[in-house]
């Protein structure tokens, strides 16, 4: 999955201390992007839109 032009951005819970910090990018067509903002060039999951709209949906229902 080529993600180079992936817009990647920090989750909103993010800290600006840094920190266990997730990046997301949602600008591809089709896909959504998720990796370790302390790992910028290491592995990223891959997710279907609906797939994570349900993920977030879940998190936020939990929180």
């Amino acid at each position: 999955m080529d993600l180079i032009d992936a817009t990647w951005r920090k989750s909103t819970r993010s800290g600006s201390s840094g920190g266990d910090c997730v990046e997301v990018a949602d600008n591809l067509s089709g896909i959504v992007g998720v990796r370790d903002s302390k790992d910028p060039d290491g592995p990223a999951l891959v997710f279907g839109p609906a797939s994570w709209r349900a993920f977030v949906t879940e998190v936020a229902r939990r929180s």
